[in-house]
């Protein structure tokens, strides 16, 4: 295979390296198998349980906080699989080994040959998006679709080929039934376009007819939007209310690129699209990632956000850096070498009772299981609390969960105890359904007895701090169910 293989010139057009197939197929291989070995660790999440029981028993054409691909996902894996977390996961072990090659393929448009795409991919399968990827979730699949779009986009810079854009529409369509996200990666880009150039990408046709596409596929996400109040907007205000604060946002969306080499590769990878007179043709792309850290930053959005951007800087630190480091090979695979030590370490690979979750900077895979089995054993003790009510009484009891996470777990495992449905009035929940009105006795789960107490006549403790019993109902639950929602 040699270093370059020269193209058709059209236009813009400059010759294309070869793509270094094999060794980035590698590497991307190891990354998914990684991940598949340790999917079926511990239990599920509490948003995988959320998502899996919105789209498996609650599907819609969206939800309070987000669009619908995912919760369809996780309901039809659930259903193709009943219980395995393997399949659950698998999508995403596909979605983030293919974020791997498709990063490569971004440092094969910037010009890097094999030492560099290969680079690349080693980078993009070191960082904190593995880790993460042991989830299902929005913020797993749409990183993954946003850098199929930069690619989309930085190959259009080099060939100037109009479909290209169709098809970046197409994908942002997809991204925009994942999250609300990506249209600010459109809009800062094409306003860095015309001050940058190329201008001309903003006056393409098949751009608009891209965008066009795009729209008409998220019709039946905002109509539901619209019919419900637009409650996305309010989940605006429920992530602006948890930002940690300007250097946690940095500091934890910086080490997400991966404690070590990735951080290093992204601020390089950022230094020379915005500053190189080699990359110029990309610097719109950089000066909008930067653009994009910075309105995340100010309107408080997650530091996660950043993994969507990752791609593009890490494919330019490969290519610089194999250009103008001499001996680069010396330094760079060692480190990523460690970089792959860090990443398995994050990874669910320990014994469920492992009690250590970092070392130093570290964050360990162990941790996983402290967020995970806990929600298990929070369903047993409700199920078997209810399954211990008399009958008589069991028929006329709901369950009801203070925060969805509860809500979901109880749901996902409450069959097995004669729990078919969860009510609860946090977030998505509150849109799912409202209890019958036959149900006039209540088992809550939360923290808070008194978020009740006034639709009841009695209230009694049955797990100190964590589980209540409500009896003798004041009004109907029509009366009650809109002065329960919350955010």
């Amino acid at each position: 295979m040699g270093n370059a293989t020269q193209t058709v010139q059209t236009g813009h057009e400059q010759k294309e390296a070869a793509f270094a197939r094999l060794p980035v197929l590698v590497v991307a291989a190891l990354a998914g198998v990684a991940l598949l070995a340790t999917s079926g660790r511990y239990a599920h999440g509490f948003d995988e349980l959320y998502f899996l029981m919105a789209g498996r028993d609650h599907l819609a054409w969206g939800y309070f906080d987000q669009p619908p691909l995912i919760p369809a996902l996780a309901g039809a894996m659930d259903s193709l699989f009943p219980g395995s977390l393997t399949a659950l996961r698998l999508p995403m072990t596909l979605a983030t080994a293919g974020g791997v090659v498709v990063t490569a393929l971004i440092a094969r448009e910037l010009g890097g040959g094999r030492g560099a795409q290969v680079l690349a991919a080693g980078f993009s399968a070191t960082s904190g998006v593995i880790i993460v990827s042991h989830w299902i979730g929005t913020y797993v699949l749409d990183p993954f679709l946003w850098t199929v779009i930069v690619w989309l986009v930085v190959r259009w810079v080099r060939t100037r080929r109009d479909g290209l854009l169709v098809w970046a529409g197409v994908v942002t369509a997809v991204s925009l039934e994942t999250k609300f996200l990506i249209p600010a990666f459109w809009v800062i880009a094409l306003l860095s376009a015309l001050v940058f150039g190329p201008r001309e990408l903003v006056r393409r046709p098949k751009l608009w007819l891209g965008a066009g596409i795009a729209v008409v596929a998220t019709v039946p996400t905002l109509l539901w939007q619209a019919k419900n109040g637009w409650p996305y907007l309010i989940m605006n205000e429920v992530v602006s209310a948890e930002f940690p604060g300007t250097w946690p946002f940095l500091r934890d969306g910086f080490l997400t690129a991966g404690v070590g080499v990735g951080v290093l590769a992204f601020v390089y990878g950022l230094v020379l699209l915005i500053g190189s007179r080699g990359m110029r043709d990309h610097r719109f792309l950089g000066v909008a990632i930067v653009a994009l850290i910075l309105a995340f930053l100010l309107l408080h959005g997650r530091s996660y956000y950043l993994m969507s951007v990752f791609a593009l800087p890490f494919a330019a630190a490969a290519t610089g850096f194999v250009k103008h480091v001499p001996r680069w090979r010396l330094i760079a695979w060692p480190a990523v070498v460690l970089s792959a030590v860090v990443t398995v370490a994050g990874l669910p690979i320990y014994p469920a009772g492992m009690t250590r979750t970092s070392i130093g900077p570290v964050t360990l895979g162990s941790s996983f299981a402290g967020g995970e089995l806990p929600q298990r054993d929070l369903a047993k003790m409700i199920g078997e609390t209810y399954a211990s009510l008399p009958p008589e009484q069991r028929a006329r009891t709901a369950v009801y969960a203070e925060i969805y996470p509860f809500a979901a777990a109880v749901e996902f495992y409450g069959p097995q105890y004669g729990i078919e449905n969860v009510y609860s009035g946090h977030r998505g929940y509150w849109y799912f359904d409202k209890p019958p009105e036959t149900a006039d006795s209540v088992l809550f789960a939360g923290f808070d007895p008194g978020l009740l107490k006034p639709y009841f006549a009695e209230v009694t403790p049955v797990v100190e701090g964590l589980l209540w019993r409500y009896d003798g109902r004041r009004g109907s639950w029509n009366e009650i169910w809109p002065k329960l929602e919350r955010h």
